[in-house]
């Protein structure tokens, strides 16, 4: 399982009851989380202690029961890459910030500022730009699709707060597939693609996402979307049933059948602070060309 350890303003403090109760920076949030399937507090003490829980609805979706008085919106920091989010909790449990893809963030840093070379991604699903935000402050130029304009001008704001605002950066409110099509037929290319896309969605006109069916096709037509010395490759799934050994699977039949490399799929999780547990947070398969 690939592991991120060093937040200093995030924590996962408990897990239990199907919940889990995490600190953001000095707010203490509990969220539903359907991976957690034993009632054994290790902290019983903090539940109590919570400015806010999130609540599901018996008929679909849920709501935030604010139990102290919380900011609109507030930040929290990812010192090892110099980078700063802010954080407010929204609908269907979300706070804006998947804390466990600094795992994957940590990666393709690497690789960006050691490439002694430009190099251009294309981040698809980019939500509120963690990974864009990330791959710019290493070196990258990056092309910022996603679909949701709430979503794009958040990740303008997270760029802004990281000091990353200059950097070569395209904001396009846009359906994934349809970017990708344009751009294979205006000759584009990048260096490298990062992907997290949802299990279903829909596109800003309506256009239905299902992963199951559209997934590997999309993954295709990224391939021929990708430079003649791509870098890397990265897919991210928090669909449940979908296995590691999958995204592996696809990247060795699209990306390592045309350009051979690395291809490498684990879990990706967060540690539990003051135990041994882990918090298993969904999928990841990475390609990179060495």
């Amino acid at each position: 399982m690939w592991i991120c350890d060093k937040w200093e303003d995030y924590q996962v403090l408990d897990i239990a009851c199907g919940q889990k109760a995490e600190d953001w920076n000095g707010y203490l949030l509990i969220r539903p989380d359907p991976q957690v399937i034993w009632n054994e507090k290790q902290k019983p003490g903090l539940w109590g202690k919570a400015h806010a829980v999130y609540h599901r609805k018996n008929t679909g979706g849920g709501f935030w029961d604010v139990k102290k008085k919380l900011p609109e919106k507030w930040s929290v920091a990812f010192p090892p890459l110099g980078l700063k989010f802010y954080i407010k909790p929204m609908g269907f449990k979300h706070t804006g910030l998947f804390p466990e893809q600094a795992a994957n963030w940590m990666w393709f840093s690497n690789l960006i500022q050691n490439a002694g070379r430009p190099v251009k991604v294309l981040n698809l699903f980019a939500y509120t730009g963690g990974a864009t935000a990330a791959a710019a402050a290493a070196g990258a130029s990056v092309a910022h699709v996603d679909s949701s304009k709430g979503m794009v001008s958040w990740a303008k704001e997270n760029l802004t707060l990281s000091g990353v605002k200059d950097r070569p950066v395209r904001y396009l409110v846009d359906d994934a597939i349809k970017f990708v099509d344009r751009e294979l037929r205006r000759g584009n290319r990048y260096d490298a693609v990062i992907m997290d896309p949802p299990s279903y969605g829909r596109g800003p006109g309506g256009e239905v996402w299902k992963l199951e069916d559209e997934l590997y096709p999309l993954v295709q037509k990224c391939v021929s979307l990708l430079s003649d010395s791509p870098l890397f490759f990265l897919i991210n799934s928090y669909t449940t049933g979908l296995q590691p050994a999958v995204l592996s699977d696809i990247l060795k039949l699209t990306l390592a059948k045309k350009h051979g490399g690395t291809v490498s799929a684990d879990e990706i999780g967060l540690p539990v602070s003051d135990s041994d547990l882990i918090l298993p947070c969904g999928a990841s398969g990475r390609w990179s060309a060495i």
